[in-house]
């Protein structure tokens, strides 16, 4: 059994809208800016531009589809090398830097350990099947 599970429909359905919705409300809820300012308000920027780029991905809950999938996906882990930098960068500590990190962690995974390769149009198609002739 592959570890790489989260396909294009999964990461779709289940992770872009759920974890934007997750990132502009958790600062409030976890009441993160404790150390920094900066902790709550980018966690919530960075949520409002995951609903952006979820909704104009070429994936199946894509409302534009201008956005190729694999760019989404490059911006995703650009977010996660962020995230990992940011309680250096901003002087986060406690609860605020864990957040990040975690994020960070969870991004990365997601789209990078866990993430299944597409599958080429021609094998979906069938049209990598030679016929005997």
């Amino acid at each position: 059994m592959s570890f790489r599970f989260i396909t294009k429909s999964i990461h779709a359905y289940l992770i872009d809208y759920p974890v934007a919705i997750v990132l502009i409300a958790a600062p409030f809820v976890l009441k993160l800016g404790q150390s920094e300012p900066v902790a709550m308000w980018l966690s919530v920027v960075t949520g409002v531009a995951a609903l952006l780029l979820a909704a104009l991905t070429d994936h199946p809950t894509g409302l534009v589809r201008i956005i190729p999938y694999w760019l989404h996906l490059w911006v995703d882990r650009a977010v996660g090398v962020v995230f990992v930098i940011a309680p250096f960068a901003f002087k986060f500590f406690g609860l605020d830097a864990s957040y990040y990190w975690g994020l960070a962690a969870a991004v990365l995974l997601t789209t990078s350990v866990f993430n299944a390769p597409e599958e080429p149009v021609a094998m979906r198609s069938g049209l990598d099947r030679r016929t005997a002739g």
